[in-house]
């Protein structure tokens, strides 16, 4: 018990001694997410990477920091709920960014004794209260539209840019064609972003057409474990498609620290 409250605790005091070196003049780019951005502990032990993972390399580091705070397992409900998004909001201020793709563990139950993560489809208003199994509280859960829009919201709040990332694509392919998410969370966060005047990056179309011009049997490679988490090679993939569709927004000051 007492090694636990010490692993806990010294996790915590990483988590703050991260963020205070984050606290200087320099901007920050955030990244927020699930597995498919930061996937473990980000070393790739697991033979898995997230995209955010590579991201910092395309940057002149000494001009921006760039913070990947995604983390695997999480939905847009529970990165919140977790109070990991209000670690970042205590010390976002203007001139930074926020770069955030949810979607994939929105679709899971909302009150489930393993995670209780899921969200409401869609972006409306609707909200459901519950008894949360996990943290033995009642909770109000929204829809997934909700939960990006407090993102988007706060981020702008504290003079920060948002920018929101439709998921990336699985390794499922239908007639060639690799499946979209064009009745879902791809859909959704193109909506809530259109509707709150957000930048938007459609990775789940982009990356999907990306796959499909290199073959189902090349991208096969990228997926070891599952059809949802990629090895490093189509991480690095990824994240380079990011920076490309970043490099797309015109007069975006963020281009000013690229590489």
């Amino acid at each position: 018990m007492m090694n636990r409250l010490f692993a806990c605790l010294a996790a915590a005091l990483l988590i703050c001694c991260s963020f205070a070196m984050l606290t200087n003049d320099k901007p920050v780019f955030y990244i927020i997410g699930d597995s498919t951005v930061r996937n473990g502990d980000g070393s790739g032990k697991n033979q898995q990477w997230g995209w955010g993972s590579f991201i910092a390399g395309y940057f002149d580091t000494t001009k921006l920091s760039v913070s990947n705070q995604a983390i695997g397992g999480r939905s847009s409900r529970t990165f919140i709920t977790e109070g990991r998004w209000e670690r970042i909001t205590a010390v976002l201020k203007k001139g930074d960014y926020v770069i955030m793709q949810f979607g994939h563990n929105d679709a899971g139950p909302l009150d489930d004794t393993a995670r209780a993560r899921g969200t409401i489809q869609g972006i409306g208003e609707e909200s459901k209260d519950i008894y949360n199994p996990i943290t033995r509280k009642d909770e109000t859960v929204h829809t997934y539209g909700w939960y990006m829009r407090k993102y988007i919201h706060e981020a702008k709040a504290k003079g920060a840019i948002p920018i929101v990332c439709s998921p990336v694509p699985r390794d499922n392919w239908k007639e060639g064609k690799v499946s979209r998410s064009t009745d879902g969370y791809a859909k959704w966060a193109k909506e809530v972003a259109k509707e709150e005047q957000c930048l938007f990056i459609d990775l789940n179309d982009i990356i999907a057409t990306e796959y499909e011009l290199l073959g189902a049997e090349k991208v096969k490679a990228f997926f070891p474990a599952d059809h949802t988490h990629t090895d490093k090679a189509g991480a690095e993939l990824n994240a380079s498609i990011v920076i490309r569709e970043l490099k797309k927004i015109p007069s975006l000051p963020l281009l000013n620290f690229i590489k």
